[in-house]
């Protein structure tokens, strides 16, 4: 299958994008003690979320995971792809929706509102951490 071939695949699926350093803070379990591993959990925990899909969105849906900081070396797995912030999570967040928002249904999870506001603006649907944490 052609890249192409396989965007359009990945088209008619949902996209839900989560906002791992605000979801994984929003749990008080002392993750500030080692935000790779809490975010690392976070990962492992979102793994059915792929089959199964959020009921506001259906599924399957395609679940992506942006990281930051001391976060940034938690890798991908065959469900939930990982993205690297470069520098802000937020800023990443909002590319990922601009590119993807027109072409299908996507979904932020996070709790800052700063965030929700921009992706609102560009057409996502915002959901707190407790759907998915």
């Amino acid at each position: 299958m052609s890249s192409g071939e396989r965007l359009g695949v990945l088209d008619r699926h949902p996209l839900i994008v989560i906002d791992a350093a605000n979801v994984v803070g929003s749990v008080p379990d002392g993750w500030w003690r080692d935000r790779a591993g809490a975010t690392e959990r976070l990962r492992d925990s979102l793994s059915t979320l792929a089959a199964h899909g959020l009921p506001e969105v259906g599924a399957p849906a395609e679940v992506v995971l942006v990281v930051e900081g001391k976060a940034r070396t938690v890798a991908s797995t065959d469900t939930v792809r990982v993205v690297a912030a470069p520098g802000e999570g937020d800023d990443t967040v909002v590319d990922l929706v601009r590119a993807e928002a027109v072409r299908r249904p996507t979904v932020v999870v996070t709790a800052d509102r700063g965030l929700s506001e921009r992706v609102r603006r560009l057409g996502a649907r915002v959901l707190g951490p407790r759907s998915v944490y």
